[in-house]
């Protein structure tokens, strides 16, 4: 690709994965930006290895060509893990150090809450890897403590107006919120303009309101039943799933429950994934619903006034942060939303900005979240009816051993030894598991696009067992299926995946397709999805019959679908590996992030706030206190 990528020199046995990161010096990041033909008045530096890439480079670069656009996803994920963030790095250190192509990685920044828990670092492993790997995987540039903080002020600002509007007259109210200036006059901001416009009030002066608008200017009569924000943070904290407020002495008669999510499940995180500028921001950001008034009409950020001050809170997150790999090429990295409980991809912004950057030819490669189920389907169906966009070619990442778990493998128990089956010669339950990477890929081929397939191998695995799976992807319908060692070689170890990705992306004719229309209504919406997962059919709580039917007469039924389930089965239920099909999904409530864009479906029991597990990863992390460096980070 250029000057900046390097050759790495690699040991074996692999290394801890902090150990590598901290044995390669990255480059200055604006050697990184200048190989990208990224002028500094594009970018503002955090540091050497880390720079806010502005949306001015997009307007700058809106006449430039596009390169190929590549989605990686997975099979269904399994305790012995995939490598599917791995994989994504080492394609693209191939592209660029080896085949010479001018390539930009996309993805999510970490979460604090499985960086601290069970999952660890997300920034790839062994020899492909983004760094600095502990700066990736902390607070890199303060994006989700921006989230946090709007999130949070938007929780304060409904239950401060709640409170005023239960203690102060219709009159009293409104000259609160309109107060006369030095000069004696009252005068509407901006965004109180915006409400006036949604009443379908045309009057500009405060003075001329008559006492029937003026009630419906400042009065919000929020139902506390229909509220459905929640307050946020990034850390996994099971006892703040559901919590109490107003219990103060000068809050009474106000208690009510709610609770906290995880910081990446906040809807102003889907904002800043699926946003195309400031403008779109700002615009998504008011519209965010957060309960209905007694009257069953939607009130919104901007109904309570804080749409502006929200937007401001996340001026500087809507820029993509500038990063490297091990090997010296570009990432961009932003947002970070889970699969499982939100949509589960980078922003639409930094794919936008990747694309103009590496031009045609060149291939931007972003990362879906969990298996292709979900990450990939709420992709295609999702992100890229925002953006536009169509990848030419989607890889879906699998290993033997998580193929063998899906065949019907025994149970793996975290801290001891794997079990015979899965480090010794197996192809019968190797054969048996590629049932799930079969419908994954049937699933992903419906969209009209190229499908490889990824198998990352371990030395445990054995020839036979790697021809399976590719006999069975081929079967399948994959455009390629090719074998990788990126985890132990870096980018020379994805060469081969970067040839056949090169080849599906230019073999790409098809139009792309998505899953449903969206004119539609909200139960085929999710009906459809259902399918794809195998079920039979889906079943409504009372709950979510009541909340479908209350978002269709607001007029909210035009919206896709992001179904919030586990990421370790089709099923609703964890335990069925492989593919089931026949069964019944239930969802248990229905949510409208009418701001992100999307219905929000819950199915099961899933937990929109994780919990710490006995053994939490923060057991292995500290810092040397000579050099100042993390340790234990993986």
């Amino acid at each position: 690709m250029g000057k900046t990528t390097r050759k790495l020199e690699v040991v074996s046995p692999v290394p801890a994965d902090i150990d590598i990161a901290n044995s390669v010096e990255p480059l200055h990041i604006a050697e990184i930006a200048q190989e990208l033909n990224l002028s500094p008045k594009h970018y503002d530096l955090y540091g050497k290895y880390k720079a806010k890439v502005l949306l001015s480079a997009l307007d700058e670069l809106q006449g430039a060509g596009d390169g190929y656009y590549v989605v990686v996803g997975g099979i269904t994920p399994t305790p012995l893990g995939e490598g599917k963030s791995t994989t994504t790095v080492g394609l693209c250190q191939a592209l660029g150090a080896y085949l010479d192509k001018k390539v930009v990685t996309c993805v999510r920044q970490p979460s604090q809450g499985p960086t601290f828990g069970i999952k660890g670092g997300a920034a790839g492993g062994g020899y492909s890897q983004v760094i600095p790997m502990d700066e990736f995987n902390l607070h890199m540039t303060g994006d989700i403590h921006a989230i946090t903080a709007a999130n949070n002020l938007l929780a304060a600002a409904i239950d401060a107006r709640m409170f005023h509007e239960s203690t102060q007259s219709d009159k009293a109210l409104f000259n609160r919120l309109c107060p006369p200036n030095k000069e004696g006059k009252r005068s509407f901001s901006n965004i109180m303009f915006r409400r006036l416009q949604k009443l379908g009030i045309s009057k500009t002066n405060p003075e001329d309101l008559t006492p029937e608008e003026m009630k419906k200017f400042a009065r919000l009569d929020i139902d506390p039943e229909t509220i459905t924000w929640r307050r946020v943070m990034d850390v996994n904290d099971r006892f703040l799933r559901k919590i109490t407020v107003g219990q103060g002495p000068e809050e009474k008669g106000m208690v009510r429950e709610t609770g906290f999510d995880i910081a990446v499940a906040s809807e102003i995180m889907a904002v800043l994934a699926l946003t195309t500028s400031l403008s779109d921001m700002r615009e998504r950001l008011g519209k965010m619903v957060i309960g209905n008034s007694r009257a069953g009409d939607p009130v919104t950020a901007d109904d309570i006034g804080v749409g502006g001050a929200l937007t401001v809170l996340m001026k500087d997150a809507i820029h993509p942060t500038l990063m490297q790999t091990l090997e010296g090429t570009p990432v961009l990295v932003h947002a970070g939303p889970f699969a499982n409980i939100a949509h589960g991809n980078s922003s639409i912004v930094a794919d936008k900005i990747a694309l103009k950057l590496v031009g045609p030819g060149g291939f931007v490669v972003t990362e879906a979240g969990f298996g292709a189920d979900i990450g990939t389907e709420k992709f295609m169906n999702i992100k890229c009816r925002y953006s536009g966009l169509s990848p030419h070619c989607a890889i879906i990442v699998a290993t033997i051993r998580a193929l063998k778990m899906h065949g019907g493998g025994p149970a793996v128990t975290a801290g001891k030894p794997l079990d015979r089956a899965y480090v010794t010669e197996n192809v019968g339950l190797v054969e048996a598991g590629c049932i799930n990477l079969a419908r994954h890929i049937e699933n992903t081929k419906t969209y009209g696009t190229n499908v490889v397939v990824a198998i990352n191998m371990f030395s445990t695995d054995s020839e036979a067992e790697l021809a399976a799976v590719r006999n069975a992807a081929l079967a399948a319908g994959a455009f390629d299926a090719v074998v990788c060692s990126h985890h132990a070689h870096g980018g020379k170890g994805a060469v081969d995946l970067g040839i056949a990705v090169q080849k599906a992306c230019e073999n790409a004719t098809q139009p792309m397709k998505f899953l449903y229309p969206l004119d539609i209504s909200i139960k085929e919406k999710i009906e459809a999805i259902a399918r794809s997962y195998g079920a039979s059919g889906v079943e409504y709580s009372e709950k979510a019959e009541k909340q479908i039917e209350t978002y269709s007469n607001q007029g909210f039924s035009g919206l896709p679908i992001c179904i919030a389930k586990t990421q370790y089965s089709f099923s609703d239920d964890a335990s069925k590996k492989g593919a089931p099909s026949g069964f019944v999904l239930p969802i248990r409530e229905v949510r409208a992030s009418i701001g992100a864009g999307f219905i929000y479906p819950l199915i099961g029991t899933m937990s929109t706030m994780p919990g710490l597990p006995t053994r939490p990863c923060f057991y292995e992390i500290d810092i040397d206190t000579q050099t100042g460096r993390v340790i234990g980070l993986s």
